[in-house]
């Protein structure tokens, strides 16, 4: 699916009860670490890619209660106003792995033909026990249930099951990010690419540097950090606010833990 660059939407402060709310247990994060890479992760690291997970979801689930309440001023919130929320907003088009295997996005990631102009079916899902992305969105369930009751909302089935598939493919890429940036010493592919609409100041200078400053790493190669988190965070958030909003969050996160 493609979305335009639009505007956007600004997200109000987030209240103590959500920005306190910790949904993706660490024993979770470090599971999915394992389904991806043999490395050691790091307490710190994995209160800090829970912590991203956590502020993307949160954003999503944010843009969908407005596409709600503008809608139909729906308190319940139904896959429509997912892609609402994707639509108006381009920064929450992630974890695109799942649109796949999602009948909320049939349809729209596109139709493929083979050579002959044949339309070609969509892949089936995989039986495989091996762990995937896709095959254990299922542990995503209650801390997606817990998120939603923390934000105030309700959501049907197919949509908890629909932000469980997107939070699951986002860690798993995101784990997979974060090891690749120990096994090259730094993030070596870079950049921000932010939607601004004409007139609107560019993002603040401290997240360009903030940028820089993870391109290199320190620390050995057998353990993901923090900072490998943070530095994964860059490649998967293409920009804008939502990729400033979880690197500030993640940060706070891993210093409360240090602190705790």
């Amino acid at each position: 699916m493609t979305a335009q660059p639009v505007r956007p939407e600004r997200s109000g402060p987030k209240t103590a009860s959500v920005m306190d709310v910790s949904p993706f247990k660490p024993s979770l994060v470090k599971a999915v670490f394992r389904d991806v890479t043999p490395m050691h992760v790091s307490r710190s690291a994995a209160w800090a890619a829970a912590s991203v997970t956590r502020t993307v979801l949160t954003e999503i689930i944010d843009g969908a209660r407005r596409a709600a309440a503008a809608a139909e001023s729906r308190r319940k919130l139904i896959p429509g106003d997912l892609l609402s929320a994707i639509d108006r907003n381009v920064e929450l088009e992630v974890g695109d792995k799942w649109y796949g295997h999602s009948p909320t996005f049939q349809g729209l990631t596109g139709v493929l033909y083979d050579a002959e102009g044949v339309i070609v079916p969509s892949p089936k899902r995989s039986r495989s026990r091996k762990p995937s992305a896709v095959v254990g969105a299922h542990r995503f369930e209650a801390g997606v249930k817990k998120l939603l009751r923390s934000m105030g909302a309700t959501a049907v089935p197919v949509m908890v099951r629909d932000l469980d598939g997107i939070a699951s493919v986002f860690l798993t890429d995101l784990a997979r990010d974060a090891a690749m940036v120990v096994r090259e010493g730094g993030v070596k592919r870079f950049g921000t690419v932010t939607p601004v609409m004409s007139g609107e100041p560019g993002p603040p200078p401290f997240l360009k540097d903030s940028l820089r400053s993870l391109s290199a790493r320190r620390g050995d190669g057998r353990t993901i950090g923090s900072d490998d988190i943070l530095a994964a965070t860059t490649i998967q958030l293409f920009g804008g606010n939502l990729r400033q909003r979880a690197l500030t969050e993640a940060r706070e996160a891993t210093r409360n833990t240090s602190a705790g």
